[in-house]
């Protein structure tokens, strides 16, 4: 056996324990792997600061504080939005009731036999019932599930230690960056360099430019939503763009939220239809004119393939997978195109017979 297959063997090996050792530790790797996300974002913005002749830690105390305002912003805005609709769906679901028994029941009567009739006098008894008790059962179950303390101290923990890892990897980034040039095999210094410009090309490119989408289309539902009239249009809004960053799903979720918003006031059909509308044109925006004009389809990587990605490492490491997934995605891009053109350039693609002309 030749060195280089005994050399190709051990990456492998090393490349397949590292892996292992990330699915064990996953669980206390997401503030690492948060921070190691945001610094790669916010690095740029560090070096402006410092191109300006701000000095390395005042750049890169601005920075985190101003995650730290649009975080507590986006907290500040989403959760009473939550809380809001939550409390105002159930208030409301008795009078729901009774407007789908004097609409829709007779309609479906009319159209397709169904005979049906809903009670709101008891649902109404069980939502008080419920809203008096909730919580009691609230209190019952933070005392009785272990998980929920878990998950609550997990939690706290990466709001707190990501800061802190996120500002001594700023910091520090130039330094990291060396060293790990410095630890590459010579012979693959090159080659290496080459591959991770190319990932680092798309990852920029699609990162920089879906934080611009995000925004656009943020500012657009939030602007259009406030048109038609609907309540909490700047958090609906707001939260939709966000939300866009998750392939259809994301879309999904704030056009229901958007819907049911509507539904819930009970004006008739017209504030549904207008929020159909709204995110009809949204979409339209998204697709033709700001997703490929701020990200490009050159970046390779398609809207499916990040959704498979993200529920694929999410199954496997939970939190840590997603934030890993479009890393690992655009270096699984770049290394598919590197073994394209190796099989492209191969004698088994091109073939060895000559040819015949006849």
């Amino acid at each position: 056996m030749s060195s280089d297959r005994i050399q190709t063997g051990l990456w492998i090996a090393f490349g397949l324990a590292l892996l292992w050792l990330l699915y064990l530790l996953s669980p206390i790797l997401a503030p690492f792997l948060l921070a190691a996300i945001l610094a790669y974002i916010c690095n740029p913005l560090v070096e402006r600061g410092a191109a300006l002749g701000l000095p390395r830690t005042a750049a890169v105390f601005l920075v985190i504080t101003a995650l730290g305002l649009v975080f507590v912003g986006l907290l500040l805005v989403i959760v009473p939005l939550l809380q809001e609709e939550v409390i105002l769906m159930i208030e409301r679901a008795p009078d729901a009731i009774d407007s789908l028994n004097d609409q829709l029941v007779p309609w479906l009567r009319e159209h397709f036999g169904i005979r049906l009739r809903l009670d709101p006098a008891s649902l109404r008894k069980l939502v008080n019932d419920n809203l008096s008790n909730l919580q009691g059962i609230g209190m019952h179950l933070i005392t009785s599930l272990q998980i929920g303390g878990a998950v609550l101290i997990g939690l706290v923990t990466t709001l707190l230690l990501t800061p802190v890892v996120l500002f001594y990897l700023l910091m520090d980034w130039h330094k990291l960056i060396d060293r790990i040039d410095a630890a590459i095999p010579r012979d693959w210094h090159a080659k290496t360099i080459t591959i991770t410009r190319d990932i680092d090309a798309v990852l920029s490119e699609f990162l920089r430019g879906q934080l611009l989408v995000m925004l656009a289309l943020a500012a657009y539902y939030s602007i259009a939503l406030a048109i038609t009239g609907l309540p909490s249009a700047l958090p609906v809004g707001i939260l939709t763009g966000l939300l866009v960053f998750i392939p259809y799903i994301g879309f999904g979720l704030g056009f229901g939220l958007a819907v049911v918003v509507a539904a819930l006031q009970f004006q008739g059909i017209n504030p549904v239809i207008a929020v159909l509308v709204v995110y009809g044109l949204g979409q339209f925006i998204e697709s033709f004119l700001l997703t490929p004009y701020l990200v490009g389809d050159r970046i390779g990587l398609h809207p499916l393939a990040v959704l498979f990605a993200l529920m694929a490492f999410g199954q496997l490491f939970g939190f840590t997978g997603v934030l890993i997934a479009l890393p690992v995605s655009a270096a699984l891009l770049i290394g598919l195109r590197e073994v394209r053109d190796l099989y492209m350039a191969s004698r088994f693609y091109r073939g060895s017979t000559p040819n015949i002309e006849t």
